[in-house]
């Protein structure tokens, strides 16, 4: 029997890889997946051109509740600075990049295509 944490880990890690396909697409380069401190988890860390990106992906079966975007509250935010500063650290990566925090937000499409999956992509969603 599988457990709901299972699912919903499965489930994350599919809308996770499809995330990182879609940026990946835009010329985004993979570093890393599901990189995880005492802080939190940061899902996916990638760079673009200069920058170094991380990247927070939510899924949302329905907007009734709000967007997955609008989940990522300032506590969210938080523990994603504090697990970037440690990547950051333990990565010896030079302070002469920058860097950024985007969001990704996966739900349903609005209009015609009922049922379709819309993807959402929040550069510089917040600041540290």
């Amino acid at each position: 029997m599988t457990s709901t944490t299972a699912i919903g880990n499965k489930k994350g890690q599919t809308f996770e890889l499809k995330a990182c396909h879609y940026l990946q697409q835009r010329g985004l380069k993979l570093l890393q997946r599901n990189y995880r401190s005492r802080y939190g988890e940061i899902d996916l860390i990638m760079q673009e051109a200069d920058s170094l990106v991380f990247i927070e992906v939510r899924y949302r079966r329905s907007n009734r509740f709000g967007s997955g975007a609008e989940s990522v509250n300032q506590h969210k935010q938080d523990r994603l600075i504090a697990t970037a500063a440690h990547y950051l650290q333990n990565q010896r990566c030079s302070m002469t990049h920058a860097s950024r925090f985007d969001v990704i937000s996966i739900g349903p499409q609005q209009g015609i295509d009922q049922g379709a999956e819309e993807i959402l992509w929040i550069k510089d969603a917040f600041q540290a």
